[in-house]
């Protein structure tokens, strides 16, 4: 297979790697950024995946892969983080996900990534899942800054029909839109359009959240027979559902090329917004999944690449969070952030350009009232790390672990005790976030009995 990854991603902190330029480019970089949804550190080929990824295993190995890259433990967070730089405490998404029967989204008053980059001259667009509110129009993606919409609201869709607990979930510029098709391919082919069609005398952003391989398990019948060697029924259709996405990368990076978009500015970004399900995909040796405050949880799969600046083949061992992305890309296409509320993310430009040491010296993992978890250099303090999202208890045993990272990466050794002074400290340090944060809002994982889904989510019958 030919890597056609000549135009790529973005910033990271290198530790090893040459790079070709010490500046950035002479004009604002055109930027996609492609996510994908439950995908899980060890379900990628460069990982050592069983699962076919070779688009996403040249984009690896074309730039810089972020070996300690952290997001939330579900989706809704982490797409809220990336969009305002801010954690989700800021926002009142701490807890879950937005239900499609949620009352809110992400907030009214946050400034968005692209409404950013839209004021800095960016056409903007997003193709796939939003998955941060749709209670009133003034939630959805048109009115947060995104020129160009295409996809759903919500997650866990039918791959083919395109429903949702029985509304129609598939939209074009937050209109009901009836294209027929599975979901990734639909996504991967309006985002190639849509870079086909793009006037290069303005800077694009390209969001690209793939649904894929969250559930429900789909997938069309020509992928699931490349894995007809897997017994279990429910993994060789997963595998198939990461294969699909990772085809449908490979599109938009043909297609990147094939429009002749300038290699050296060009940047894309990719990454899942949290771990893998360990009863269908794969974390590798990091501890549990998603929806849990382990490594298996937060840490993911994640690759910048960016020719001329960042050499191919490099490693990233420094901490980065998906709330750096928002002081990152926004100085890099010189874009004005005043109006932004104070930002948790960090510019990460010379820990990526030049290999320095991040400038954090903690990062919030996450805190709700019945949870947190907090890493400061190579330690990690971790409460109540199974709990499952949109909980609203603590658990009995209300269980506190203390974890040397650079030790022991897998989260085995619990050093509270080893360690009480450290661990103290850490505790206060994670009760002070959490004291400063907004009330969480919680949607209830089923809805009330009497509420009865619209016939097309986002307008209301």
């Amino acid at each position: 297979m030919r890597c056609a990854v000549s135009s790529t991603v973005f910033l990271v902190a290198v530790v090893t790697g040459v790079f070709t330029s010490s500046v950035v480019a002479d004009q604002p970089p055109h930027i996609v950024l492609i996510m994908a949804d439950d995908l899980g550190w060890g379900d990628v080929g460069y990982h050592g995946s069983e699962i076919a990824t070779p688009h996403i295993d040249c984009l690896a190995h074309s730039g810089v892969r972020l070996n300690q890259f952290y997001v939330q433990p579900v989706c809704s967070p982490t797409r809220g983080a990336l969009l305002t730089g801010r954690y989700p405490i800021h926002l009142g998404l701490q807890v879950g996900v937005v239900r499609p029967w949620a009352r809110h989204g992400l907030p009214l008053d946050e400034l968005t990534l692209p409404q950013a980059l839209q004021r800095a001259g960016y056409d903007t667009a997003i193709c796939g899942k939003w998955h941060l509110g749709h209670v009133a129009p003034e939630y959805l993606p048109t009115r947060r800054g995104f020129d160009r919409q295409y996809g759903h609201y919500n997650g866990m869709l039918d791959y083919f029909t395109h429903v949702r607990d029985g509304g129609h979930d598939w939209h074009r510029d937050d209109q009901p839109n009836y294209d027929e098709g599975y979901a990734t391919d639909l996504i991967a082919a309006e985002a190639c359009r849509i870079i086909a069609e793009h006037h290069r005398s303005r800077p694009l952003f390209l969001y690209v959240p793939f649904n894929a391989p969250h559930t429900p398990l789909q997938a069309p019948q020509s992928h699931i027979e490349q894995y007809v060697h897997m017994n279990d029924p429910n993994r060789r259709t997963y595998a198939a559902m990461v294969t699909c996405m990772d085809c449908a990368v490979g599109r938009i990076t043909q297609a990147l090329e094939a429009s002749r978009f300038p290699p050296e500015q060009t940047l894309i970004f990719f990454c899942s917004d949290n771990g893998g399900l360990p009863q269908l995909g794969s974390n590798g040796r990091l501890r549990a999944g998603k929806g849990t405050l382990y490594e298996g949880g937060i840490r993911v799969p994640a690759i910048a690449v960016w020719e001329g600046m960042i050499g191919p083949g490099t490693i990233v061992d420094e901490p980065l969070h998906i709330v750096d992305l928002f002081p990152t890309l926004t100085h890099l296409a010189a874009a004005d952030i005043s109006a932004s509320k104070p930002l948790d993310g960090v510019d990460s430009r010379e820990t990526i350009l030049h290999g320095h040491p991040s400038l954090r010296d903690s990062m919030l993992l996450n805190v709700t009232p019945f949870q947190g978890a907090l890493r400061a250099g190579h330690w990690k303090i971790v409460h109540n790390g199974q709990l499952k999202a949109n909980s609203t208890g603590t658990p009995a045993d209300n269980k506190w672990e203390l974890f040397d990272l650079r030790e022991d990466p897998w989260e085995r050794f619990d050093l509270s005790r080893q360690y009480p002074d450290l661990f103290e400290r850490l505790k206060q340090q994670l009760a002070a976030y959490a004291a400063a944060g907004v009330p969480p809002n919680i949607t209830p994982n089923r809805p009330e009995i009497d509420f009865k889904a619209p016939r097309i989510w986002g307008h209301p019958d």
